[in-house]
């Protein structure tokens, strides 16, 4: 089975480190996706993080009819969407500390982290080996999460990864033995 993520191109929210806020993508993010249109050859599922910005960049790479799957939305941040970290840690830097710390917390009223991990990995470890082929456009924190699971690494180097816009990590293997390539540009 070979996987394929692609991490969502620019929009305003990110460009502004904020926390997702359904925000389209911006004009340096569309201009990149177009440049790198009909780079990709599907061969097999494309599939699609349920988020404006991802379900735009699948469109603008010209990828065909996408799926959207739920399993790999980002992380639901609740109260904090649409804020920047800045903007968290002076409002409620108690939580932000929990947060950052502990996988298992969500003080923001969204999801906990280890909830998004546990969702892409059984999503991961659920793939059929037919089609042997998918890519799919993801948030960077679900790209994060698959990396996570197939090298078997622990929660707290989630953060430690950084996945850049337009760029592809490949999965290959299948459930329990996964190879990673990350990291590569559009």
């Amino acid at each position: 089975m070979r996987v394929t993520l692609i991490s969502a191109a620019m929009s305003e929210a990110a460009r502004a480190s904020r926390f997702d806020d359904g925000s389209p993508l911006d004009d340096h993010g569309l201009r990149a996706a177009a440049r790198a249109a009909g780079t990709l050859r599907p061969t097999g599922r494309v599939l699609v993080s349920p988020s404006p910005r991802c379900r735009q960049t699948a469109e603008v790479l010209g990828l065909p009819a996408p799926a959207d799957e739920p399993a790999l939305a980002g992380c639901a941040v609740g109260r904090w969407r649409g804020r920047t970290l800045d903007e968290v840690a002076a409002a409620e830097p108690e939580a932000l500390a929990r947060w950052l710390a502990d996988p298992a917390a969500a003080p923001h009223g969204g999801e906990p982290l280890q909830a998004l991990l546990d969702r892409v990995a059984a999503w991961l470890d659920g793939l059929p080996e037919e089609p042997a082929s998918l890519i799919a456009v993801v948030e960077p924190d679900t790209v994060r999460a698959a990396v996570l699971h197939a090298l078997g690494a622990p929660a707290a180097a989630f953060r430690r990864l950084d996945v850049r816009p337009l760029t592809a990590t490949h999965l290959s293997g299948r459930a329990g033995r996964w190879n990673a390539r990350c990291g590569e540009p559009l």
